[in-house]
């Protein structure tokens, strides 16, 4: 099930993903890549808070 967070964590790196794809196409070559390094910042970020509640929630 996703929660309110998990969403606004994907739309994150939905965003970010554009971002880059439009950067690189447009000649920002560095500034995409650059950008698209953050997609899987953003996802371990975001696993790394569920996986934290999940063990929160796991010892109470």
């Amino acid at each position: 099930m996703l929660r309110l967070s998990d969403v606004f964590i994907l739309l994150a790196v939905a965003a970010s993903f554009l971002v880059s794809g439009f950067l690189w196409f447009n000649g920002y070559r560095e500034e995409g890549l650059f950008t698209a390094i953050w997609v899987p910042s953003i996802l371990c970020f975001g696993i790394y808070f569920k996986v934290s509640s999940m063990m929160g929630r796991r010892d109470e």
